[in-house]
């Protein structure tokens, strides 16, 4: 019997995905080497716990350091001693290594504190694992109603003919009309809980991918950030030349279809109205009765919250590449000290070319941090000590003696609690006092909280001690005595 081979066409998907292109990626692409990675299960739970659910953009070395440890430490109980040998910041730095690339690893710009941020190559490996996991309800019907939409969408907008337009405007009048009438004679179409289920699932996949959509474009601006960066150190021609290459690079960003989708996205999501309405519409959706059996995250109701706190990281990185080309252009000393930007510039060539050739052992010794000197001139007169008088007893306000036990009570404050608090109160104001904070979250830990709050605070640059108005504190301790603090009103905001 004579065989006959049918040749199908090739599907217009221009992914390639021959078999020379996925060994490539297997040896190379971030993402893959997270699903095989000796302790897949490991990375995987803690950036996605860390990172994906409260849609953390960047954390310190510290505070991801003790989450990791204390995950570490809770596996090591089940798990045995041996099972993750290496310390949190051991795995962090492997993790943000070159050849992982799961973390980035940076100095914010004032700080030096080394922070942490999660790469869209982890991000997609992360996402890819999540939809492994069955889901209790799969929605088929929302998703072909948007097929229709968009394909609705893409027909008429591409519509040059007038007459065509009017007709189709005519019959969506003509079924508003209709519906209305109906509506007014009391017949209406209400959606049946499989259909809102089915719509609220859809509603929340696509928001959870949004927001990873503005970690890969962030990634694409800092990447061209780090690219112009290195043509200016290594840059010999002049400045006309790097402006040219800069501008067209800095256009074809902007003008591909990722980066018009951004803009238009983020235009829209700024509109006061449009937040308004997206607020009002969510609060409506997670008071409907077949929603609430979902038992649906209640973060999804800050989302666009979210989305504005992403499109900032997005617009800050912008903003950085924009301040590195406006200070290479007041650069005047690039032409009145020649000699000295060429030792310069090949001092950072040099730089940009072992970056990846760490040196061995010690690189430099050095004995103190700067030198000691004592100037005759500079020492003090002597001065009679004066001895400090001791009372034989010591006692409390009331006049009741002090424990000696409480000298050794330690108390834990949680520091990345009590950040989580004011990130949260800040997602629906642009502005909270601490006295606000501690109206919705009353102190536990009593006034080592509120000193961790205070502390809290000073480090942060939003943040500002207000001394002409005072707020204050009250709280009941151990013992169930009523104690209160008086302090310096504090305002936290974005």
């Amino acid at each position: 019997m004579k065989r006959t081979r049918i040749f199908r066409p090739q599907s217009p998907d221009p992914m390639n995905v021959d078999y020379d292109t996925l060994q490539a990626l297997r040896k190379t692409h971030p993402a893959w080497k997270l699903l095989v990675a000796d302790h897949s299960p490991l990375i995987a739970a803690f950036l996605h716990n860390t990172f994906i659910v409260p849609n953390q953009r960047r954390l310190s070395r510290a505070d991801l350091a003790s989450a990791l440890e204390d995950l570490l430490f809770t596996l090591r109980e089940t798990q045995g001693k041996d099972a993750f040998p290496r310390s949190a910041q051991a795995y962090l730095d492997d993790w943000a290594g070159e050849d992982k690339g799961w973390l980035r690893k940076f100095y914010p710009q004032g700080s030096d504190e080394v922070h942490y941020d999660l790469m869209p190559a982890a991000e997609k490996a992360l996402s890819w694992l999540e939809s492994l996991i069955q889901r209790p309800f799969v929605g088929t019907e929302s998703r072909l109603m948007t097929i229709f939409d968009l394909l609705r969408q893409m027909v008429e907008g591409t519509e040059k003919d007038v007459q065509v337009r009017i007709q189709e405007l005519e019959k969506r009048k003509a079924a508003i009309e209709n519906e209305l009438a109906q509506v007014r004679s009391g017949r209406v179409d209400i959606l049946d809980d499989t259909a809102v289920r089915d719509r609220f699932l859809q509603v929340s996949q696509t928001a959870r991918e949004l927001l990873g959509d503005f970690r890969e474009v962030e990634y694409n601006f800092r990447r061209l950030d780090r690219k112009i960066r290195e043509q200016i150190t290594l840059w010999e021609g002049s400045k006309a030349q790097l402006l040219e290459d800069f501008f067209g690079e800095r256009d074809l960003i902007a003008e591909s279809d990722q980066g018009k989708s951004f803009t238009a996205f983020w235009d829209l999501l700024m509109s006061p109205a449009r937040q308004e309405e997206l607020t009002g519409m969510l609060e409506k959706v997670f008071d409907l009765a077949a929603v609430k059996e979902l038992s649906p995250d209640r973060r999804l109701k800050r989302v666009h919250y979210d989305w504005l706190s992403a499109g900032e990281h997005t617009q800050r990185t912008v903003a950085k590449l924009s301040g590195q080309l406006r200070r290479y252009l007041d650069d005047q000393a690039f032409l009145e000290n020649k000699r000295i930007m060429q030792v310069i510039q090949q001092i950072e060539t040099r730089a940009v070319r072992l970056r990846d050739q760490m040196p061995q052992g010690s690189i430099m010794t050095m004995d103190e941090a700067s030198p000691d000197i004592l100037l005759s001139m500079e020492r003090p007169m002597y001065k009679i000590p004066v001895k400090p008088k001791i009372t034989d007893t010591v006692t409390l306000g009331d006049g009741s003696n002090i424990p000696a036990d409480m000298l050794h009570d330690i108390v834990f404050v949680d520091r990345l609690k009590l950040k989580q608090r004011i990130r949260t109160a800040l997602q629906t104001r642009d502005q909270v006092t601490l006295a606000q904070i501690l109206s919705d979250h009353p102190l536990e830990k009593g006034l080592a909280e509120l000193v961790t709050y205070l502390a809290l605070a000073a480090e942060d640059d939003n943040a500002w001690f207000d001394d002409a108005l005072t707020h204050r504190a009250v709280w009941t301790d151990a013992g169930g005595i009523r104690r209160q603090a008086t302090f310096n009103a504090v305002i936290f905001s974005r």
